[in-house]
């Protein structure tokens, strides 16, 4: 029991400490980790961001705006194998790499994936268990696999409290 809650408490610590280590952030302070989440080198942070069990993958680069949350075991992915105009097949050794940025106030429920060369719109948010291959819009409610828009924030509402500065930054 003890060992298991010491070793709970260092994976956190050296969560966070990567986090910081590996991420270019804008201000470090404000990125909280509730579970393991891995970033590339090539994943920067907006201000305020919370993970729940974040791994980006792959060479290229990862934006992620202000204000993000994710569920558990959210995986980005930034590089595809070249298969298409490669020199062996099914792929080749080589891989093209894809940025994937992700705008301000963006939720992403668990167990979803996001693909390379993907643009999720500020205020979205992806239901869990989806699979994003194509751009989603702001304020658009996706899911599905392919993810796709199936509703629609309140714009003057979302407006509304973003101008009160009404800011969501987890609670664990």
């Amino acid at each position: 029991m003890i060992y298991r809650l010491v070793r709970r408490i260092m994976q956190k610590l050296i969560t966070n400490y990567n986090l910081k280590r590996i991420a270019s952030c804008k201000t470090v302070p404000y990125i909280r980790a509730f579970s393991n989440t891995q970033l590339s080198s090539q994943t920067y942070l907006g201000r305020y961001c919370s993970f729940n069990g974040l791994k980006v993958q792959g060479g290229g680069k990862c934006v992620i705006g202000d204000y993000f949350h994710s569920g558990e075991n959210v995986r980005i992915i930034t590089q595809n194998h070249n298969f298409d105009k490669g020199t062996e097949i099914p792929y080749d050794s080589k891989y093209i790499n894809k940025h994937v940025i992700i705008e301000d106030f963006v939720f992403v429920g668990s167990d979803v994936t996001i693909l390379p060369g993907v643009k999720i719109g500020e205020g979205a948010i992806i239901q869990a268990g989806s699979v994003v291959v194509l751009d989603i819009p702001k304020y658009a409610i996706a899911g599905g696999h392919p993810a796709k828009p199936f509703a629609y924030r309140d714009k003057e509402h979302y407006e509304h409290l973003k101008k009160l500065e009404k800011f969501h930054f987890g609670t664990k």
